[in-house]
Parts: C-alpha cells; structure tokens; sequence
C-alpha cells in the first residue's frame, strides 16, 4: 500500500476514470456494477493513481447511461447496493486510493420525485418553480417558449399535457431544475453532506457551467458566445460553487471538486477556480488539440498563464466518456483535424482513414506528456491499455441518446464507452463470468491489448503507464520551463533536474540535450535522439 498525499494532494494527483458500466461485471449481467470495481481494487492500486472518479451509479431509468438521476442518494440496483458503494469506499481507502463520485446539478431525471410532483401539481406552483417551467409561445402557446437546442439534438423543450412546457438541455427524461430556487440549493448542499459523511474525498460536476440560467430565458442569436450566454458561464454560477466549497471545508480533510465545463476562454474557466470556489477543472482546450506541436505548446502555455493568477493547477486530460478515444483521434491525418469539440466526436472522424499502429505510438508519446506536465491527471479506463475507439458497433447495439434523438444520423458516444478486456481470447474477455454478454460488444481484436496480457510484458502500454505514474511520484512544485528545440518537437524542464520531450511532428530525429540520461521512453530512440511521435523523460546533469 502507498501513502496518501498531504490535504493538496489534488494539485498533483493521477485520477482514474471508472465508467461503472464498462469497468467489470461481477454478477454477468453485461453491466459493470460496484462489486467489478472492488474486486478490481489490486489493478488500480498497482497502477499507481491516487484516487477514482465513479460516473453515475445512482437510481435512474438510464436514459442517458445514469446521468438521469431519479435519487442522488443511493445506488441502482443494476450496479450494487448502498452498502457495497461504502464497502468500496472502505476498500479504496484501505489501498490508498481516494474515490469520487459524479455529481449532476444542471438536470434530474424525469422520474425524479421532485418532477413527478411538479407534474402532478398545477402552472406556476412551488413544486414546478423548482424546474423551469413555461407557458409557450404564440397561439394556444403551441410554439417552444424560445429557440434553445437540446445537446442531444431536437428542441430544449417539451410539453406537458396542461399546456406549459419544460426546458431540457439535454433528453427530455433530464429536465433542468431552477438554481434561482432556493429549495434547490439546500437539496444539493444536503446530498453532498450525504456522500461525504459516507467517506467520499469529492465529486466531479456534470456541466459545471450550465447550472445558472437568464431568468428571461431569451432567445439565442446567431453569433452568441459565451460572454452574456443565456446558459452557460453565467456569473451567477459562482455563488452556488461558493456554498459548496463552504461545505467540502467542512470536512477534515476537505473534500474537493473538479468541474466539467466546457469552455473557450480559459480566463472565464480560471474564476471558477478561485480559492473561495472549486478546486480544479478539466482541461478540455488540451484534450481537444490535434497532435500538433504548436497548438500543443500554445494551449499549455495559456492555461498555466490562466490558472496562476487564481492560484490553481491545471488537470489534463487526453480522453473521457463524451469523446473518440485519443489514440483514434491521432491515428488519423492530423494536418485536416482542426483543434475544438467538433474534432473529437466520431462523425467529425470517421470519413478519414485511421492507422492504429500510428494512434498507438502517438499515444503512448501523449501518455508521457500528460504525466509529465506540472498539474494533475486524469486517466479514462482503458487508454492504459492502448484501446482504440470501436467505430463500427451495430445499430442496433446503440444506446447513446444523442444516437436516438437525432434520427440516427450522429453515431454518439458508445464506441468509447465499450466494456474493457481483462483477460481471455474471445469476448467477454474477463469483464464478466464466462457465457456473458457485454452491454456493447467487445472486438475480437482486443484479445491482444487484454490487462492480463500486458501485465509482464515491459514494452506494453500498461507497463508504460505504470512506470510513469512511479516516476511521477518523485516529481516536485509546479514550475515548467521550455527548454530550446526546433519546431515539432517540446522539451521543459521540471524541479529537481528532470526533463520531458516529444517529438511530435519533426521528421528529423532530436538529440537529448547533452549530458541527459533517460529515464522512460515511448518507444525506441536513435541512439540519443528522439523520432517523431516518440517521448522520452531524462534527468539533466547538474
């Protein structure tokens, strides 16, 4: 067992990302549950990270895979019970290991008590005043109250049988619940007390930004950013952060937060980091870049620059449960890859050729950044594996709403959600008993990139991983300075006389700075110089 970090151990630490369904099944119902990730304990702990993050695993209909929460304070039947949820967290803690849950404040699911009253009860009462309901527009009010879209395509809005209508920024069954009320401040302050009094370290925040909303709810104009945006980064939004980061502190030690939100400017995502408010946030400028050196080095830069006048550390990311796994974004001709969120969803991708081995190098180059970059880290289950997005899932195994909403015409998110493989030759490859079925197939292909076939094997990604995390841990301060290279290629030094570099995009092989030894690289070097799509960490003299 390691030893946890002091109470800042969230400026640096390796965050494992557990998507419940996909991570191990231990009953063979095709669905991970909370005994496949207890059982799976060991793995993480010899892979070095300091905590998990657990998507959703409270009660829901699954419309949207548990971001449809019916009760914030409990677990779903299909993943566990209660009691096994804190068997877990005594587990983890045991090992070292933190745990986060997921938090999902923008929306409930419709199926959520508080809807089913505000339901039942008539326009403009207390029970529909906590959701924002609307009487509509034009003749009998049979037009949506604005134009706002749903993420998951088709109108924000739905109507209810007495006339008014509901605002939804996501599926109908995730209706967005009214922060201008206070009721639904304390509800949520209540069920964070709820989780942490069970022992859980903090939570990650489901669309951060989209909480507060123009209570005139106008229209959105072409050309809308997100300065005065009617529902995204709304100053309002700080004040509810503020109650929460009042209760985390709470708690000895305090618990944390970690904010999705995604946003352009990284000046606007610094406030919500101040040290009244959260404590990180994702950096999705990073995880939307193409593998180009420039916008690489750019995008460091100005989130460091962003997040020191606040005083927070950045947390980088390469892939999540919403995108295309990194190694199938990078596997593909990147000179045509613009650098924003429409690049890292497969209709964006899959008209270009992918070149897995090509992903694989780059991946396991971008491996190395990631951990080598002052800040924390967030790792999504199986990129430790080297899995590649599954892009040719058969319709009728789809599940994403985003599929079903928009008539079958955007693939969604399942081809990066698909169940890990942990042992064995065929499917279910060890994510659940022998004879089970997986609730989106595994590819045949995947028999090679198994957990159990890597785990002795020293030039595998997992034992890459592994290594890097180790090394990580003897790393000091938050200080990066750019070292002196030709274009295509970063090099910086950290404290303590360690050293990272990529070749990203330089066909001429780099030499290590003189006098460096290296310590861990991607793949193989041309006697002391770095080929393209190749990293390596060193330790400079003196």
């Amino acid at each position: 067992m390691f030893v946890a970090n002091t109470e800042d151990w969230w400026r640096n630490a390796v965050i494992y990302q557990v998507y419940i369904r996909s991570f191990a099944d231990h009953d063979g119902d095709g669905i991970g549950d909370v005994a496949g990730i207890r059982a799976r304990l060991p793995y993480l702990e010899r892979l070095g990270v300091d905590a998990i993050w657990v998507n959703p695993w409270y009660p829901s209909p699954m419309e949207d895979a548990g971001y449809d929460v019916a009760d914030y304070r409990g677990v779903d039947p299909v993943f566990g019970t209660l009691a096994e949820a804190d068997g877990l967290i005594a587990d983890a803690h045991a090992r070292g290991l933190r745990v986060i849950l997921d938090i999902v404040p923008n929306h409930t699911s419709s199926a959520h008590p508080w809807f089913q009253a505000a339901l039942a009860a008539a326009p403009h009462s207390a029970d529909r005043d906590r959701y924002l309901f609307r009487d509509g527009r034009g003749p009998g009010g049979d037009r949506p109250p604005n134009n706002w879209i749903s993420a998951f395509g088709g109108p924000a809005w739905t109507r209810v049988t007495d006339g008014q209508w509901y605002l939804h920024l996501f599926a109908p069954g995730q209706p967005d619940l009214n922060w201008a009320n206070p009721a639904v401040r304390a509800e949520f302050e209540s069920i964070l007390r709820f989780w942490f009094d069970r022992g859980v370290d903090g939570f990650r925040i489901d669309v951060a930004n989209r909480v507060a909303k123009d209570p005139a709810l106008p229209d959105l104009t072409a050309g809308t950013d997100e300065a005065g945006h009617p529902y995204t980064d709304r100053d309002q939004v700080h004040d509810i952060y503020r109650g929460w980061r009042r209760v985390a502190d709470e708690y000895q030690p305090p618990r944390v937060f970690t904010a999705e939100a995604w946003m352009d400017n990284q000046d606007r995502l610094a406030l919500y980091l101040r040290p009244d408010e959260l404590h990180t946030a994702f950096n999705f400028d990073f995880l939307t870049l193409p593998w180009k050196a420039a916008d690489i080095r750019a995008s460091v830069d100005g989130t460091r620059s962003a997040l020191a006048a606040v005083g927070a550390p950045a947390t980088w990311v390469l892939s999540n449960h919403d995108v295309v796994r990194h190694l199938s974004r990078f596997g593909r001709p990147q000179e045509t890859l613009g650098h924003g969120p429409r690049y890292v969803y497969l209709n964006a991708l899959a008209d270009l050729p992918l070149d897995i081995d090509l992903g694989t190098r780059r991946s396991r180059a971008a491996a190395l950044l990631l951990l080598a970059l002052p800040g924390g880290a967030y790792v999504y289950q199986g990129e430790e594996l080297g899995l590649w997005e599954v892009e040719d899932l058969p319709d009728e195994a789809r599940q994403d709403p985003t599929w079903i909403q928009s008539g079958h015409r955007v693939w969604g998110r399942d081809g990066c959600r698909v169940p890990l493989p942990w042992s064995g030759d065929a499917p279910p490859f060890g994510f659940g008993p022998a004879g089970s079925y997986p609730w989106l197939p595994q590819p045949p292909a995947w028999k090679q990139l198994t957990a159990e076939r890597q785990e002795h094997e020293p030039e595998s990604m997992l034992s890459l991983y592994r290594e890097a995390i180790r090394l990580r841990r003897e790393l000091r301060g938050e200080s990066l300075r750019w070292l002196g290279s030709p274009p295509g290629v970063l090099a910086f030094e950290r404290g303590g006389g360690f050293g990272c570099a990529v070749n990203v995009e330089a066909a001429e092989p780099w030499p290590l700075p003189d006098g460096a030894t290296v310590l861990l690289a991607s793949g193989p070097l041309t006697g002391a110089k770095l080929p393209e799509d190749t990293a390596a960490w060193f330790s400079l003299p003196g």
